[in-house]
């Protein structure tokens, strides 16, 4: 076949591509322009949900800065010199309850963004060191609940403190070993297990603590939680409370 005539093949078949293609498209123009109104609209909607999102996503962070600065304010009694423009609270059952107001109030409006997520998981710290502890362990279990499983470890790992203060250690035994046994970047195996083994230890469990000790000392001797259990079944007898976050 000579080149004339292939490239005649080829006219003859883009022609006749698109003589079916123009065919297709007038036959079909009513559905056509309605789909693409219907993508048009989708695109539109995806764009403004995104600008919405932002918009309130900086909304959101704004108000959990302020309710974060209450959170952090310092400690005075009335008439101690402080800076000038500087809010103070007298106890931290004060500052915790102005702080627990706002970050509610940034979890409801907002709950569906990260801070409101984050503010969430304060206003159940803040609920316990009002010493409000049944809203503290119900907002703390919605937390625990969430997707987020580094926000969920920290949820756990209040209400397993907050267990342990209102005499529920069975509680708090199985959430420590929950997070243990799902480690995330937020409270690892050794975290867990020795703030176990602390709990032991104030409660004069020295057998207990031993075991988790040596749990932890097994499993990465060099780790610095391993390193730690092994100093302390080095002791003889552990008797000494861990310095460990509550």
């Amino acid at each position: 076949m000579d080149q004339q005539t292939r490239h005649a093949l080829k006219e003859d078949k883009f022609v006749s591509t698109t003589t079916h293609g123009l065919e297709w498209a007038t036959e079909n123009r009513q559905p056509l322009i309605l789909w693409g109104a219907i993508a048009v609209v989708v695109i539109l909607a995806i764009v403004l949900g995104a600008v919405i999102y932002n918009s309130r996503s900086d909304a959101a962070s704004a108000a959990f800065g302020s309710a974060m600065q209450t959170y952090q304010a310092p400690l005075a009694q009335p008439g101690e010199q402080v800076p000038p423009g500087t809010k103070t609270f007298p106890t931290r059952a004060d500052r915790a309850k102005a702080a627990n107001a706002q970050f509610v109030a940034v979890a409801d409006k907002y709950g569906m963004t990260p801070d409101g997520r984050t503010a969430r998981y304060f206003a159940g710290l803040t609920y316990m060191e009002a010493g409000q502890t049944q809203q503290a362990e119900d907002t703390l279990k919605k937390v625990a609940d969430g997707s987020n499983r580094n926000l969920a470890a920290l949820a756990k790992f209040a209400l397993a403190a907050l267990y342990r203060g209102t005499n529920k250690d069975q509680q708090a035994i199985e959430l420590y070993n929950e997070l243990a046994a799902k480690p995330t970047t937020t409270v690892s195996y050794g975290m867990a297990k020795l703030t176990l083994a602390d709990m032991y230890i104030a409660e004069g469990k020295q057998d207990e603590a031993k075991k988790v000790f040596a749990e932890v000392k097994d499993k990465d001797p060099k780790d610095p939680a391993g390193q730690i259990a092994a100093q302390q079944l080095n002791a003889g007898n552990p008797g000494q409370k861990l310095n460990l976050p509550q």
